[in-house]
């Protein structure tokens, strides 16, 4: 629900709230979201910026800094850890939470390069490789600098707790999942097996997400990152599958179905986002393949789209006494979760 102050103001002209309580109350509701990204100009610049200079020391690092060597790589990162997580508690200090939160996350981005600089310095570095290509190619000796970010980001999240500090984690997760398969595999990674392993280490990192947000969703949105990678990772593993049957097509779309509905019953826009286009997906399949010169194909496609805006009418009618039998249902905590979030 967005509650805006006209709002509050209708509802002092409908004698609900008094004006004097208008401004009380908005001022408490302002107080209480600062800390939550929205979609306006400051928090753009924020985000614009932090991930500018997250990206100049992950994606976009290029090759004059291997002039450094080893040594140098690794005393650069750390002093410019140092300079972040000074700037971090300066930020925490002010209680400007979100930047503050952007700050502590670069530190964590810094991790994998101060071990790639250590390893290139004690002369362990197994290949010709360069730091650039960890955000690229899928190699077995990632892992180290995989278990010291997730370490050092654990940490740094411990004495934090700023829900962004999970987007390296997540991210870190990800990787990790596809450079194991590879060790494991001995670097014969298929495409076959890439996709299967995408899917099901979604699943689990999907699973893990809902785990955090019964945990958590008190305390902040600490799920957030590790679902969108999560149904980033299940979504294209499922995706990527190839079948000729048609049971098989259409099971996939019936997935896409639940996804819709888990993202609206736990209000996750990624499961949505993702399960309208693979559900768009299939039911174009159906229209340029199946049905191509089938001339009643988009006549019923029209009818069930009328017919699911009726549910959603009757949905309208009786939606408090359906979600509170069923809530009435769940155990204590999603239920906990679920009112947390309507």
């Amino acid at each position: 629900m967005n509650l805006t102050k006209k709002k509050l103001e209708d509802a002092s002209a409908e004698n609900i709230i008094s004006p004097q309580q208008v401004e009380s109350l908005y001022e408490f509701l302002l107080a209480q979201s600062q800390d939550v990204p929205k979609f306006t100009f400051t928090h753009v610049l924020y985000y614009l910026g932090g991930l500018i200079a997250i990206g100049a020391m992950t994606l976009f690092m290029n090759l004059g800094w291997e002039s450094f060597g080893g040594a140098g790589i690794l005393s650069i990162s750390v002093l410019y850890a140092a300079v972040g997580l000074k700037i971090t508690n300066s930020f925490a200090a002010k209680n400007l939470a979100i930047p503050a939160g952007i700050c502590a996350t670069f530190v964590v981005c810094l991790t994998p390069l101060a071990i790639y600089g250590f390893q290139q310095w004690l002369g362990v570095w197994p290949d010709d490789s360069v730091y650039r290509d960890y955000h690229r190619y899928i190699k077995w000796h990632w892992l180290y600098m995989e278990l010291g970010t997730l370490a050092v980001g654990a940490i740094v999240a411990w004495k934090y707790k700023y829900p962004f500090l999970i987007m390296p984690i997540a991210v870190t997760l990800w990787y990790m999942t596809m450079d194991i398969t590879a060790m494991i595999s001995g670097g014969d990674l298929t495409w076959e097996l890439r996709e299967l392993v995408s899917l099901y280490s979604g699943l689990l990192m999907i699973g893990l997400a809902f785990w955090v947000d019964i945990r958590a969703h008190q305390k902040g949105d600490y799920a957030f990152w590790i679902y969108i990678f999560g149904v980033i990772a299940f979504w294209g593993g499922l995706s990527s599958q190839n079948s000729d049957s048609e049971l098989s097509k259409f099971l996939y779309f019936c997935t896409n179905l639940i996804m819709i509905g888990v993202g609206v019953l736990l209000v996750r826009r990624v499961f949505v986002v993702f399960g309208a286009l693979g559900s768009c997906g299939y039911l174009g399949y159906l229209a340029s393949d199946v049905f191509s010169d089938t001339w009643l194909f988009p006549i019923a496609l029209t009818a069930i789209g009328l017919g699911i805006i009726y549910l959603g009418i009757l949905w309208q009618k009786h939606e408090r006494s359906i979600t509170k039998k069923s809530r009435s249902l769940l155990p204590v905590p999603l239920r906990q979760l679920l009112e947390a979030k309507s």
